[in-house]
């Protein structure tokens, strides 16, 4: 015995949705794709949804309407043109990020055997887009947390990125001053902004991904000066932030007296998500 596609599908949407899920239909027919071992564009080949596929998909229903992390749950991450596995002690990385990725992209392209450096790179997914749409440039990554580091690690692997562990406060010492483009999407949420963040976030990224001080802007300084050592004269830099940072990140570039081309970038929703700005010749 089973039941038709249709009717798990739609008791799979109900609750998530009564759960809070933001992407209820989606995120059901991920789930269900994945318990069938096709993708989501597959499913309509799928008529009945046999008793032991029910139970599994079923169980992973519950899981994210108890706020799992849907990237969890299937195992793994699509980011930009690379699939990446993701889980328990690393980031998830967000399709808003991709559009500083597009960017790091852009410029390394521009370059001949460009070096590009990704600072708080958590599963590597910037890295591994650069890799893998830049195949002439020398990538470099470095992760400070051990768990995060292992997902990278697994990641990268093949991919020819130097990957390292550590500190991007003090990362790559053999390499200043001759780097071209350096990319990081580091912690930036503010800790009294703890109980707005979304479940899914909240209690299943790492900590050390998601807070940085008081307004947020701790990491943002420490990578504004290590890129300056990093990069060659100019050479860009380019990090992601909240939407309500829009003025205060560039503003972070702006007061070392280190930059030129300060510029503030949104995305698809027009809210303002990253910075960028070139060392000064």
């Amino acid at each position: 015995m089973g039941v038709r596609r249709s009717v798990a599908l739609a008791t799979a949407v109900e609750r998530l949705r009564d759960a809070g899920v933001a992407s209820p239909e989606h995120d059901a027919a991920q789930l269900l794709a994945h318990v069938h071992g096709i993708e989501r564009r597959d499913l309509f080949r799928v008529e009945t949804v046999t008793e032991e596929l029910g139970v599994r998909f079923e169980a992973l229903v519950a899981r994210r309407a108890a706020r799992e992390p849907l990237q969890h749950l299937t195992g793994s991450a699509f980011f930009r043109h690379v699939e990446l596995a993701v889980g328990p002690g690393v980031f998830t990385p967000r399709p808003e990020t991709e559009l500083l990725a597009g960017w790091a992209i852009e410029h390394a392209s521009s370059l001949t055997r460009p070096v590009v450096v990704d600072l708080c790179t958590g599963s590597g997914a910037i890295a591994k887009a650069i890799a893998d749409e830049v195949p002439g440039a020398d990538v470099h990554a470095v992760e400070l947390d051990v768990d995060a580091h292992t997902w990278a690690e697994r990641n990268l692997a093949g991919t020819g990125v130097d990957l390292r562990q550590g500190d991007m406060a003090d990362a790559f010492d053999d390499l200043l001053g001759t780097v071209d483009v350096v990319v990081c999407n580091p912690p930036y949420i503010p800790l009294e902004a703890w109980e707005s963040v979304a479940v899914e976030a909240r209690d299943h990224d790492p900590h050390l991904a998601l807070f940085s001080g008081d307004d947020g802007l701790d990491a943002m300084r420490v990578l504004a000066q290590r890129a300056s050592r990093l990069l060659k004269p100019g050479g860009v830099v380019g990090a992601e932030h909240a939407d309500l940072q829009g003025a205060s990140a560039p503003e972070v570039f702006a007061v070392t007296g280190h930059w030129v081309e300060i510029l503030d970038h949104r995305d698809l929703a027009g809210r303002p998500r990253f910075t960028t700005a070139r060392l000064a010749r």
